[in-house]
């Protein structure tokens, strides 16, 4: 299974729009080398957002 995916295939794994995928790499600095996201520093970038956010909540 392939690690660095583009902005396209991490949408479609993740059920996030694909806009809303790289906005989330611009804000978070999540590096797109060459079209791609590692897959894997995405997803632990998402679950760290998702804790402040919920966090922030409480």
């Amino acid at each position: 299974m392939a690690n660095h995916l583009t902005p396209e295939e991490v949408a479609k794994e993740t059920g996030i729009d694909r806009d809303e995928v790289i906005r989330i790499c611009v804000e978070e600095g999540v590096p797109i080398y060459q079209g791609k996201i590692d897959k894997t520093l995405f997803q632990a970038t998402l679950e760290a957002v998702g804790t402040a956010a919920s966090a922030s909540r409480s």
